[in-house]
């Protein structure tokens, strides 16, 4: 296990490495600079120049990366190209947390809802009840998230008033646990139904799978109850491949994050991210691509590590 761990570890290198390079190409093809958001009448051109050579701009392409990795080698993501003196670790770190937050709950709504609806499912198939649950999972893989925490917004916050249209505080107010939850519910509700339904459906194939097995079979055979049969004897094993899932589920959660973040007004790296994309901000894009990718593979990695530790039938 240790072995695997550290050649894993190895294989992310150049995998960060070659994500790196790629996002640095994409966002220098793409048209225009952060220059082009400077036009101003008063604003000389040598000025504009000076701007350029202040940051590098005007250098070569693998000289500006080659710069750009070398301080990120020592920490330093250098600073924001559009809040002039700011460092990027600065805006990521008053960010961040945020997000985490935000994914924390999400994460642990998907759960308590998908996963007890996939064994219920799974356990009365070809019913009306399994019927339902199918198709509400369908509907919300194939409904976009940002159309549905527009309609929540409409109907809970504009509608009705029950929770506030964004933020993440109420403005001028001291801090209260119950406020950051009120501002938390919905945009954690709307970035969970992004794997909700996935996951139910990931849930149910699984449990349906284990309650063919012989071992299912003869704790029937045995007079168990139904219910002994299923959520001692199923779920146990059942739940084993759903460990990877949670890996896989880490990408949506932080590509998800930049929608959800922007239309609740989620002060998180995902608006961070949404704000420099638009700012062409390019150091900020970057760090902000770094972590995301880090945090993947790390969450694969850990996905890994629990499938070998709760399946005593893996080995790495």
């Amino acid at each position: 296990m240790v072995s695997y761990i550290i050649r894993r570890l190895l294989m992310t290198v150049p995998l960060l490495l070659g994500i790196t390079i790629l996002a640095f190409l994409i966002m220098q093809l793409a048209p225009g600079d952060p220059t082009s958001l400077l036009i101003d009448p008063r604003i000389r051109s040598e000025d504009l120049v000076a701007y350029m050579e202040k940051y590098g701009l005007n250098e070569p392409i693998h000289i500006q990366y080659l710069k750009w990795m070398g301080n990120m080698l020592h920490g330093d993501f250098g600073s924001s190209l559009i809040r002039q003196g700011v460092e990027v670790s600065e805006l990521i770190i008053a960010r961040l947390p945020n997000t985490l937050l935000l994914m924390v709950v999400s994460t642990i709504i998907a759960m308590v809802i998908s996963i007890p609806f996939g064994i219920w499912s799974a356990s009365k198939p070809n019913t009306p009840l399994d019927y339902s649950v199918t198709f509400v999972s369908f509907l919300g893989i194939a409904t976009p998230n940002f159309w549905i925490g527009l309609v929540l917004i409409m109907f809970f916050s504009v509608q009705l008033g029950w929770f506030p249209t964004g933020g993440v505080a109420t403005l001028e107010s001291s801090f209260s646990i119950w406020d950051r939850l009120h501002h938390l519910i919905l945009p954690a509700l709307v970035l969970a139904t992004a794997d909700m339904a996935g996951l139910t459906r990931y849930t149910r194939s699984s449990m349906i799978e284990v309650l063919r097995q012989d071992y299912i079979r003869t704790a029937r055979a045995k007079g168990f109850k139904q219910t002994k049969v299923i959520y001692r004897h199923g779920v146990r094993n059942g739940l084993i491949p759903i460990i990877t899932i949670f890996g896989l589920m880490l990408p949506s959660f932080i590509g998800g994050s930049v929608i959800i973040e922007s239309i609740f007004a989620w002060p998180g790296i995902g608006m961070l991210f949404m704000e420099a994309a638009f700012q062409r901000d390019y150091p900020v894009i970057m760090a902000v691509t770094v972590i995301a990718a880090t945090l993947v593979v790390i969450g694969n990695l850990i996905a890994d590590i629990l499938y070998a530790i709760f399946d005593p039938r893996i080995e790495y």
